[in-house]
Protein backbone atom coordinates (compact mmCIF):
# COMPACT_ATOMS: atom_id res chain seq x y z
CA UNK A 1 0.00 0.00 0.00
CA UNK A 2 1.21 3.52 -0.79
CA UNK A 3 2.22 5.87 1.96
CA UNK A 4 -0.35 8.56 2.79
CA UNK A 5 0.70 12.13 2.14
CA UNK A 6 -0.05 14.73 4.83
CA UNK A 7 -2.07 16.98 2.51
CA UNK A 8 -4.31 14.24 1.07
CA UNK A 9 -7.86 13.76 2.27
CA UNK A 10 -8.27 11.09 4.94
CA UNK A 11 -8.24 7.57 3.50
CA UNK A 12 -6.44 8.57 0.32
CA UNK A 13 -2.98 7.25 -0.48
CA UNK A 14 -0.53 8.13 -3.20
CA UNK A 15 -0.16 5.64 -6.03
CA UNK A 16 3.12 3.76 -5.96
CA UNK A 17 4.28 4.56 -9.50
CA UNK A 18 7.34 3.03 -11.06
CA UNK A 19 8.87 2.51 -14.50
CA UNK A 20 10.72 -0.76 -14.97
CA UNK A 21 13.88 -1.28 -17.05
CA UNK A 22 11.76 -2.03 -20.14
CA UNK A 23 9.94 1.31 -19.86
CA UNK A 24 6.69 -0.26 -18.58
CA UNK A 25 4.65 1.70 -16.04
CA UNK A 26 3.34 0.10 -12.85
CA UNK A 27 1.18 1.15 -9.91
CA UNK A 28 2.39 -1.17 -7.20
CA UNK A 29 2.15 -4.66 -8.71
CA UNK A 30 -0.38 -3.68 -11.39
CA UNK A 31 0.94 -2.85 -14.86
CA UNK A 32 -0.61 0.26 -16.38
CA UNK A 33 -1.64 -0.53 -19.95
CA UNK A 34 -4.41 1.95 -20.79
CA UNK A 35 -3.07 4.12 -23.65
CA UNK A 36 -4.74 7.30 -22.36
CA UNK A 37 -3.44 6.89 -18.83
CA UNK A 38 0.06 6.03 -20.09
CA UNK A 39 0.03 9.09 -22.36
CA UNK A 40 -0.97 11.29 -19.44
CA UNK A 41 1.69 9.84 -17.14
CA UNK A 42 4.47 10.05 -19.75
CA UNK A 43 3.45 13.55 -20.78
CA UNK A 44 3.44 14.82 -17.20
CA UNK A 45 6.60 13.10 -16.02
CA UNK A 46 9.13 15.58 -14.66
CA UNK A 47 12.50 15.40 -12.94
CA UNK A 48 14.34 17.57 -10.48
CA UNK A 49 17.11 17.12 -7.92
CA UNK A 50 14.86 14.88 -5.82
CA UNK A 51 14.05 12.48 -8.66
CA UNK A 52 11.20 11.73 -11.04
CA UNK A 53 7.65 12.74 -10.25
CA UNK A 54 4.17 13.62 -11.52
CA UNK A 55 2.83 16.91 -10.16
CA UNK A 56 -0.89 17.05 -9.46
CA UNK A 57 -2.38 18.66 -6.37
CA UNK A 58 0.46 16.80 -4.70
CA UNK A 59 3.82 15.54 -5.87
CA UNK A 60 3.63 11.84 -6.78
CA UNK A 61 7.08 10.23 -6.84
CA UNK A 62 7.92 7.86 -9.69
CA UNK A 63 10.65 5.26 -9.22
CA UNK A 64 12.60 4.73 -12.43
CA UNK A 65 14.61 1.51 -12.67
CA UNK A 66 16.79 2.66 -15.58
CA UNK A 67 15.65 5.34 -18.04
CA UNK A 68 12.07 6.60 -18.29
CA UNK A 69 11.86 6.01 -22.05
CA UNK A 70 12.99 3.23 -24.39
CA UNK A 71 14.09 3.62 -28.01
CA UNK A 72 12.50 0.78 -29.96
CA UNK A 73 13.87 1.67 -33.39
CA UNK A 74 16.59 3.97 -34.71
CA UNK A 75 17.76 4.78 -38.21
CA UNK A 76 19.78 7.33 -40.10
CA UNK A 77 17.73 9.73 -42.21
CA UNK A 78 20.07 11.84 -44.26
CA UNK A 79 22.11 13.88 -41.82
CA UNK A 80 20.02 12.96 -38.77
CA UNK A 81 19.25 10.01 -36.52
CA UNK A 82 15.56 9.25 -36.11
CA UNK A 83 14.27 7.29 -33.12
CA UNK A 84 10.93 5.70 -32.33
CA UNK A 85 10.16 5.59 -28.61
CA UNK A 86 7.97 3.30 -26.53
CA UNK A 87 5.50 6.16 -26.01
CA UNK A 88 4.65 6.09 -29.72
CA UNK A 89 6.56 9.26 -30.54
CA UNK A 90 9.34 9.64 -33.04
CA UNK A 91 12.02 12.27 -32.87
CA UNK A 92 15.45 13.23 -34.05
CA UNK A 93 18.28 12.24 -31.72
CA UNK A 94 21.41 14.31 -31.24
CA UNK A 95 24.23 11.80 -31.83
CA UNK A 96 26.35 13.72 -29.33
CA UNK A 97 24.04 12.43 -26.57
CA UNK A 98 24.77 8.77 -27.36
CA UNK A 99 26.63 6.88 -24.66
CA UNK A 100 27.30 3.27 -23.82
CA UNK A 101 26.37 2.47 -20.24
CA UNK A 102 26.90 -0.43 -17.89
CA UNK A 103 26.41 -3.80 -19.55
CA UNK A 104 27.15 -2.21 -22.94
CA UNK A 105 23.62 -0.76 -23.07
CA UNK A 106 23.35 2.33 -25.31
CA UNK A 107 21.47 5.46 -24.21
CA UNK A 108 20.62 8.75 -25.86
CA UNK A 109 19.04 12.05 -24.96
CA UNK A 110 15.42 12.58 -25.99
CA UNK A 111 12.85 15.37 -25.73
CA UNK A 112 12.29 17.38 -22.56
CA UNK A 113 15.79 16.59 -21.30
CA UNK A 114 15.13 12.92 -20.59
CA UNK A 115 17.35 9.97 -21.41
CA UNK A 116 16.21 6.83 -23.20
CA UNK A 117 17.68 3.35 -23.21
CA UNK A 118 17.91 1.65 -26.58
CA UNK A 119 16.29 -1.77 -26.51
CA UNK A 120 18.11 -4.71 -28.05
CA UNK A 121 16.67 -4.21 -31.56
CA UNK A 122 17.53 -0.50 -31.57
CA UNK A 123 21.01 -1.23 -30.21
CA UNK A 124 21.66 -3.59 -33.13
CA UNK A 125 20.29 -1.00 -35.55
CA UNK A 126 22.64 1.61 -34.10
CA UNK A 127 25.62 -0.74 -34.27
CA UNK A 128 24.81 -1.50 -37.92
CA UNK A 129 25.19 2.24 -38.61
CA UNK A 130 28.55 2.45 -36.82
CA UNK A 131 32.00 1.74 -38.09
CA UNK A 132 34.38 -0.33 -36.00
CA UNK A 133 38.17 -0.28 -36.18
CA UNK A 134 39.41 -3.69 -35.02
CA UNK A 135 43.00 -2.46 -34.58
CA UNK A 136 42.13 0.36 -32.20
CA UNK A 137 39.01 -1.28 -30.78
CA UNK A 138 37.08 1.96 -31.28
CA UNK A 139 33.71 2.48 -32.85
CA UNK A 140 32.29 5.63 -34.36
CA UNK A 141 29.03 6.75 -35.86
CA UNK A 142 29.11 9.07 -38.85
CA UNK A 143 26.10 11.31 -39.23
CA UNK A 144 26.36 14.01 -41.84
CA UNK A 145 29.90 15.33 -41.86
CA UNK A 146 30.52 14.62 -38.18
CA UNK A 147 31.88 11.56 -36.45
CA UNK A 148 30.72 10.58 -32.98
CA UNK A 149 32.79 8.09 -30.98
CA UNK A 150 30.86 5.25 -29.41
CA UNK A 151 32.54 4.64 -26.10
CA UNK A 152 31.59 3.37 -22.69
CA UNK A 153 30.83 6.04 -20.13
CA UNK A 154 33.45 6.17 -17.42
Amino acid sequence: MATPAPDLPPGWTLPKLRIDADGEWWDGDVQITHAGILGNLRGNLARDGDGYFIQTRVRIPVQVADAPFVVERIERRGDTLRAWLNDGSEQDVDPATLRIGRGDVPYCGVARGFEARLNRAAAYQLLALAEYDEQSGRGALRVGKREYPLARAS
